[in-house]
């Protein structure tokens, strides 16, 4: 009964306890205990006044498959295999890494309205707030070998990039190799996961976390700078969202499989952050500084170092400007 009761409540309005008893068939206690459980499952603040009944604090668009369908262009609307929308989840990837074990036709999207253990890049955690971000997985099958794979999240970070300034966003860019930033803050991370045989072919997750609206309080474990798109003025439909960006992703992703990384390089640099800045690589295995020269053909980070020009690939590497 609590996804029912949210549903009427994500118009913002107030809507009598007596109302929704008799709309759901039950007491206004049981109305009374299953808007506590919510508060205590999403975290979402639902007022309550006498005489009027219970809002929320902050409208909601919940995720919707029909409009998300509705919104998506021609090569998702013909190509995409499978939509599936879910409340609670851990995280869209692993969904999606649990449906392709399963045999799941590819291609196909998982949208959640919160997850529980969503991670970024090198396991680390990400924010996800209830229905009000977008948290989404894309499984996508490659006729190509793994190691051809290797710039595959520098051009889905292009794709993301070129869609949000469509979308009116600016002053954003991206980071090596796939974390997006908006005025110093972060907006959005991707996180990608490729299974499959050395020679090919390989399927890959495409996992996609974008803040819409954080809403209020931010957990004290964030230790960076965060931003959203309505701190940058634009106030998008979720579903829209979704929709157009799913079919943004298999464009981008159409394109990889055909010419790789080569039409993604120069895109980049118009959205490179760190071009041309002092800049320390660090990873497990130690710690380089040099000056950011961009990107290299297979997708590798470019460092013009006391030794000369390197190249250094993912994995545990993270990158910081260089304050000093």
């Amino acid at each position: 009964m609590q996804k029912s009761i949210l549903a009427v409540l994500a118009d913002g309005c107030f809507h009598s306890g007596e109302t929704l008893a008799r709309e759901f068939g039950c007491s206004r206690s049981a109305v009374w205990k299953s808007l506590q459980s919510l508060r205590e499952r999403t975290g979402l603040e639902i007022m309550a006044v006498t005489g009027k009944g219970y809002r929320l604090e902050c409208p909601l668009e919940l995720f919707d498959e029909q409009a998300i369908l509705d919104a998506m262009g021609s090569v998702a609307s013909t190509r995409l295999r499978g939509l599936h929308l879910y409340d609670e989840v851990a995280s869209t990837n692993i969904l999606a890494a649990e449906a392709l074990r399963g045999g799941e036709p590819q291609p196909a999207a998982w949208l959640a309205e919160y997850q529980s253990t969503g991670r970024g890049r090198c396991g680390r955690r990400w924010h996800s707030p209830y229905g009000r971000n977008l948290y989404l997985s894309l499984l996508y099958g490659f006729d190509l070998p793994m190691r051809q794979l290797s710039g595959l999240s520098i051009a889905m970070g292009v794709v993301l990039a070129e869609f949000l300034a469509r979308h009116g966003l600016r002053e954003h860019g991206l980071k090596w190799p796939n974390d997006l930033y908006w005025r110093g803050r972060k907006l959005a991370g991707l996180l990608i996961e490729a299974i499959g045989e050395t020679g090919g072919p390989v399927s890959t997750i495409i996992g996609i976390g974008l803040n819409i609206d954080l809403g209020g309080t931010l957990p004290d474990w964030i230790d960076q700078p965060v931003g959203d798109l309505r701190m940058a003025g634009l106030s998008p439909s979720r579903n829209r969202l979704a929709g157009e960006l799913i079919d943004a992703l298999l464009v981008g992703c159409s394109e990889y499989a055909q010419v790789g990384l080569s039409s993604f390089l120069s895109r980049w640099d118009a959205f490179d952050l760190y071009r041309g800045h002092s800049v320390r690589l660090c990873s497990g295995a130690g710690e380089w500084r040099g000056f950011l020269l961009g990107i290299s053909a297979n997708g590798g980070v470019r460092l013009q170092t006391d030794e000369g020009e390197r190249v250094y690939h993912g994995g545990e590497l993270s990158l910081r400007e260089e304050t000093n």
